[in-house]
């Protein structure tokens, strides 16, 4: 089979003949439909940011696709079913995921870091962690459900837990962010967008943001949004893992209210205690999604409550060329075709 092979950061990605998977008992064969180029995959290739599996390695995590093949004791899903597979993989065992928070599972393993992703014409999984999808929801679109989807949604729904009428700002309109605002709308919150694209701010309002901030014409938004709000917003949501946008999220914040980093950074970020104290403010930080809001979100899908955001498609063969147009920040969500 064709896949995009990792080497080493600073390296583009080679296209290479590679082994098809040998599927073990309880694993399943996908025929990858379509996998999403996510900011993560930058991370490992331009950022130094190390995989767990040393390269070489075959990136992305975000797929669907047709069950091409399925192993012993294999029962939840059958050769030509339509899947999706989730962006991280957890044991069962442990006392998260007995608690059903399998999205932080000590032994979890991410496709294209732990394990060969899905940036090839076939991936392996454990069957018993994919999901069904229905016929109405297309494969190549239906990808982003597996990470651009659930892990806002969770961010929102189970870490946020944000209810209607609250005031929710979004901080970052990208692949990911752009789903937080649709999701917090869909949850009934009146939702503010920033961002320094004036495109994706437009996305922000199609997707139900009330009101939108570019900040490169207004840096020092979280005054404008104190005045705007009466003390500040219930909820803001950092999506793109930038300290600088962390801190003006953090200080958009009401009193009693709460931040939620869901953008990745690797680096320390100093918040003034007396203020989470006096103010009483919840710092939350979030990762990926359970099991159940995967089929939550399959289901608001399904009744057309969420869109699928994907607007840019590129063969395989051409994806350094999609990995460069998301270094430019062009679109909201692509994805790969093998």
């Amino acid at each position: 089979m064709r896949a995009a092979v990792f080497y080493g950061s600073g390296e583009p990605l080679r296209l290479e003949d590679v082994p098809v998977p040998e599927v073990g008992p309880g694993e399943l064969l996908l025929k990858v439909s379509a996998c999403g180029l996510c900011h993560s995959d930058l991370h490992y290739l331009d950022h130094g940011v190390p995989t767990f599996h040393k390269p070489p390695l075959i990136l992305g995590h975000e797929a669907a696709g047709v069950v091409a093949k399925v192993g012993s004791g294999v029962t939840n899903l059958a050769e030509g079913d339509p899947a999706l597979m989730p962006a991280l993989l957890w044991c069962g065992a442990c006392r998260y995921c007995w608690s059903g928070r399998h999205n932080i599972c000590v032994h979890s393993r991410m496709p294209g870091n732990d394990v060969d992703g899905a940036f090839a014409e076939y991936v392996k999984a454990p069957a018993d962690q994919c999901f069904k999808l229905p016929p109405e929801i297309p494969l190549v679109e239906g990808c982003v459900i597996a990470d651009a989807l659930t892990t806002p949604y969770h961010a929102v729904v189970d870490r946020a837990r944000v209810q209607p009428g609250e005031i929710v700002l979004v901080v970052g309109c990208g692949g990911v962010g752009i789903n937080a605002v649709q999701i917090a709308a869909a949850m009934g919150a009146h939702v503010i967008g920033v961002d320094l694209s004036d495109e994706r701010l437009e996305w922000a309002r199609t997707c139900g943001a009330a009101s939108t901030i570019n900040a490169r014409t207004d840096p020092d938004y979280p005054r404008t949004i104190r005045k705007l709000t009466d003390g500040g917003v219930d909820v803001a949501i950092e999506a793109i893992g930038n300290q600088a946008a962390q801190l003006q999220a953090f200080g958009s914040v009401r009193t009693g209210g709460r931040l939620i980093l869901l953008g990745y950074s690797d680096k320390d970020l100093a918040l003034n205690a007396s203020r989470i104290m006096y103010r009483e403010l919840m710092v939350i930080g979030t990762l990926g999604c359970p099991p159940d809001g995967y089929r939550r979100v399959i289901d608001m899908v399904r009744e057309g409550r969420l869109r699928l955001l994907v607007t840019g498609q590129y063969p395989l063969g051409d994806i350094n060329a999609g990995l460069d147009a998301l270094r430019r920040g062009e679109g909201l969500r692509s994805v790969v075709i093998p």
